[in-house]
């Protein structure tokens, strides 16, 4: 792909960034063009060695960013830190309050250097009483009654993968853009602010909006009163498991001849949506006993045919295989930079989108430890020997 056919083409971005919040802000401006630069310590960033549900955070959120690492503590390291970020168009930092001033990295200290200056804080909290707080998305699912609403009565439960953090992290992807969009008419940049918490909050702003109108109290979602009547998931021959939903009268009437169910479309007790609700305690059972008869791939054939909604229940990496991403280009290749595997090529999920007809696809791979380090010194106006004397200093890797 020709980077300089891409929007963010010709913007630097230097993210001193770690874990999946701050990554995700700068994934996504490298996928649409920018020049990330990823500042990580001398001995690496330390989610490149996370085991278990850790263990794809680096290449996931790490493509197309060039690493540099620089001893932070070092006062000739430092000082290259604060001249990359001085380069930049946008810093994007996720650490906690009061450590980029120490290094005199944060916004008040750059702006001085650079007053066109994008700066991004991914942070747990906005500014208030719980900013100084150590969040994580668990934490904020748990405060921000998202993992409510996910588990059974009594038995809160964190959704399945890292929803805060990476939806965190494109809303200051976004908050960049929006930046740049006005720098460009005051020439002036600016400070944005991402927060964990009042991500969640968001995502929960239908549940507390569904109060404010209804006054009642929502439901976790394994317990709400559904909207629909065929809505849910149904346990099927051979063990199969999926889910069916039929959400208008028109697709109620459509699923009963498709399943030759002529009695329920026929049932005055069931002719509305509404009627359908009401009826759920008897007619869920009723349903779960029909379909029962079925496989689950014989049902996603005559729903398919019908123009029903429906969902195999896959597990993630089954999704490798799904003809629907392979056909349209979803996944990507690249080559993983750590641990046992270091070397391998696995595929990555690309951003939801297109611009003109076009994913935005991986021009690099996620980095190596300092892969980048060399040129982005000699860029900044370094000579071999001053590298080669940071080099043997430590002060960068």
């Amino acid at each position: 792909m020709n980077t300089s056919s891409l929007p963010l083409a010709g913007i630097r971005v230097v993210e001193f960034t770690h874990m999946v919040m701050g990554p995700t802000c700068g994934m996504v401006l490298a996928d649409l063009g920018a020049e990330v630069i990823k500042v990580e310590p001398v001995e690496g960033d330390r989610t490149r060695h996370l085991l278990g549900a850790g263990a794809g955070f680096f290449p996931m959120f790490n493509r197309n960013k060039k690493s540099v690492a620089i001893d932070l503590r070092s006062p000739r390291g430092l000082e290259v830190a604060i001249r990359l970020a001085s380069s930049a168009d946008v810093v994007a930092q996720n650490f906690k309050p009061g450590v980029m001033a120490k290094y005199g990295l944060d916004y008040a200290a750059l702006s001085r250097l650079n007053d066109r200056l994008v700066y991004v804080n991914h942070t747990g909290f906005l500014p208030g009483p719980y900013e100084h707080r150590t969040a994580l998305d668990e934490v904020v699912q748990m405060m921000g009654g998202l993992a409510y609403m996910t588990g059974r009565p009594g038995d809160p439960l964190r959704a399945g993968t890292s929803v805060n953090d990476i939806m965190g992290g494109m809303f200051g992807a976004i908050g960049a853009m929006a930046a740049l969009m006005q720098r460009a008419q005051t020439g002036r940049g600016q400070e944005v602010d991402s927060a964990l918490f009042e991500n969640n909050v968001f995502l929960v702003g239908q549940h507390m909006m569904q109060y404010a109108v209804t006054g009642e109290p929502a439901a976790p979602m394994p317990e709400r009163i559904s909207s629909w009547a065929v809505y849910d998931v149904f346990s099927v021959k051979d063990g199969g498991q999926i889910f069916l939903a039929a959400v208008s009268d028109a697709q109620w009437q459509t699923f009963c001849d498709a399943m030759g169910y002529a009695d329920l479309k026929a049932d005055p007790l069931l002719v509305t949506n509404n009627d359908r609700v009401r009826a759920r305690p008897t007619l869920l059972p009723l349903l779960r006993e029909r379909l029962a008869a079925h496989t689950a791939d014989a049902l996603a054939a005559v729903f398919e045919r019908h123009g029903l909604p429906f969902a195999p229940i896959r597990r993630p990496e089954e999704l490798f295989d799904d003809p629907h991403l392979n056909a349209t280009g979803g996944l990507a290749d690249v080559t993983l930079p750590d641990g046992e595997r270091a070397g391998a090529t696995a595929r990555t999920t690309l951003l939801p989108l297109r611009l003109d007809g076009r994913r935005m696809g991986v021009r690099m791979d996620p980095p190596r430890l300092g892969q980048h380090t060399p040129e982005l010194l000699a860029g900044l106006g370094y000579t071999a020997e001053q590298v080669a004397a940071l080099h043997a200093a430590r002060a960068v890797a």
